[in-house]
């Protein structure tokens, strides 16, 4: 069946959906369409926003028809099982129909994430980075609008730096200079919109993004800030985990388990299906002690992509690292949306 033109915004990200086999043995998978129903923050319209994926879908709602004006029972549109309520209630992703938007005051504050798409060992999907900065994303920004804060979380980005990865399959790379182009991009289209501004929240370690705040730093009338979400935690890291967490650890496996655990792949006897995320040594004491970096090759570097034991892992570690990110960072959200932009900003 055709589908005709609907009023829209889609999430493009098929590959994030799905566990795909390193051996590419799982690659073939039927993409379907699964849509998730929101309320306009501005007006009494309604937005839809498309995702991939259909085999664990439940029927939700009719797709307006804009042609006939009414409803077509042929487009069905169906979301996730399990859908948080809270992400009906109100809208936190830059999704509206065309019949109103309003232009942001200098008290929206956007937040763009990045994700990636990339093996994590062989539990975790290729997705994992993107689903956690739209995860971390909607908590934080669902705290932040309960306390009054003007927020708006765009679709995450769901391709980043995968230069040390492209030795494995489907590791879908952006170099850094184009991914600065398409963040610049994007940050002038804030600008002309009226945005003054924007946290770009990461997912990814491989997307080294300070180099572009200072690129653009005197550029734009955009105040960016940089929030690597997965450093927040530092100093509290040790009193939730039980190993350091590299790429797909204990730490990452929390997460999807607590959040995304359709998603986890696990053996017959419930084990997971990973290695234990052991990485292999240079033959220099200098960079191994960390006084001297490289770019390591990943498929050197570890076994099956994953670097750091993911074995400890349990969603109720996943929870609790969640609620000291919505915390710490709800907080700030909270302050940036009400600080008044001067000579001084941010400073006081």
């Amino acid at each position: 069946m055709r589908l005709r033109t609907v009023s829209l915004v889609l999430r493009f990200n098929d590959f994030s959906q799905y566990q795909i086999d390193i051996s590419l043995r799982a690659a073939k998978q039927e993409i379907g369409v699964v849509g998730q129903r929101y309320k306009d923050l501005c007006a009494e319209s309604e937005s839809f926003v498309l995702l991939g994926a259909e085999d664990r879908l439940a029927n939700y709602d009719r797709l307006p028809d804009n042609e006939s004006g009414g409803y077509n029972d042929n487009l069905k549109i169906t979301k996730y099982e399990g859908v948080r309520s809270a992400w009906l209630e109100k809208i936190y992703v830059l999704g509206y129909w065309q019949k109103r938007i309003t232009v942001p005051s200098s008290r929206t504050r956007m937040r763009l994430p990045l994700g990636a798409t990339e093996p994590h060992n062989l539990h975790l999907p290729y997705g994992t980075d993107w689903f956690e900065g739209t995860i971390v994303g909607e908590h934080v920004c669902e705290a932040a609008h309960r306390e009054g804060a003007k927020v708006v979380l765009l679709p995450t980005i769901p391709y980043g730096t995968e230069t040390n990865q492209r030795e494995f399959p489907l590791a879908m790379n952006l170099n850094p200079t184009t991914l600065f182009r398409v963040v610049t991009d994007l940050v002038e289209s804030l600008e002309k919109s009226g945005v003054r501004k924007l946290v770009l929240l990461n997912s990814h370690g491989g997307n080294d993004m300070k180099p572009l705040l200072r690129e653009l730093y005197g550029q734009t009338q955009v105040h960016i800030f940089l929030c690597n979400w997965y450093q927040m935690i530092g100093d509290l890291y040790d009193s939730i985990f039980e190993n350091r967490d590299d790429h797909a650890g204990e730490m990452e496996t929390s997460f999807v388990m607590a959040y995304q655990p359709h998603l986890v792949v696990r053996k017959s006897d419930g084990t997971l299906q990973a290695d234990d995320g052991e990485t292999a040594q240079t033959r220099f004491d200098a960079v191994n002690n960390g006084w001297v970096s490289l770019t390591r090759p990943w498929h050197l570097l570890t076994t099956n992509s994953g670097s750091g034991n993911p074995h400890l892992a349990s969603a109720e570690k996943g929870k609790k690292m969640m609620e000291v990110i919505v915390e710490r960072l709800g907080k700030f959200l909270i302050e940036l949306s009400d600080a008044e932009l001067d000579d001084r900003f941010p400073f006081v």
